[in-house]
């Protein structure tokens, strides 16, 4: 699994990008560096995902893949909103994940952001015994 940081590179209100907003996602790739649906399907635990905005805390979610409407980055409503609000950000356009390549999301509300990746490393973890 590797730990692949997006930050914003422009979108509605952001033609310059935002370093504060920012996503990282818990994922395997596949040996061309693309999101490998094959690992996701046969994963016994959910692909973490995390959502970072200012001024709001820390959103966790789960990447999810299905055939017909490729990969999405869900997270459960936050505190106040309703129930029913649209729990996803669909990924468009996600190529190579590396350094430098940028990816679309489109999110719930319609509006699609650019991103930049700027990190793939494998995450920090428990350190295994000698």
């Amino acid at each position: 699994m590797r730990l692949v940081t997006l930050v914003m590179a422009s979108g509605p209100g952001f033609p310059g990008g935002s370093p504060e907003h920012r996503y990282e996602m818990e994922v395997a790739l596949t040996a061309d560096r693309r999101l490998d649906a094959v690992a996701w399907a046969e994963s016994s635990v959910p692909w973490r995902a995390r959502r970072f905005w200012p001024g709001q805390a820390p959103r966790e979610g789960f990447l999810h893949h299905e055939a017909e409407t490729g990969w999405s980055l869900r997270f459960p409503p936050p505190p106040g909103a309703a129930a029913d609000a649209a729990p996803q950000a669909l990924l468009r356009h996600a190529g190579q994940i590396r350094p430098g390549e940028h990816l679309t999301i489109q999110e719930p509300d319609g509006r699609e952001y650019g991103w930049r990746v700027v990190g793939v490393e494998v995450p920090p973890g428990p350190v295994a015994p000698p």
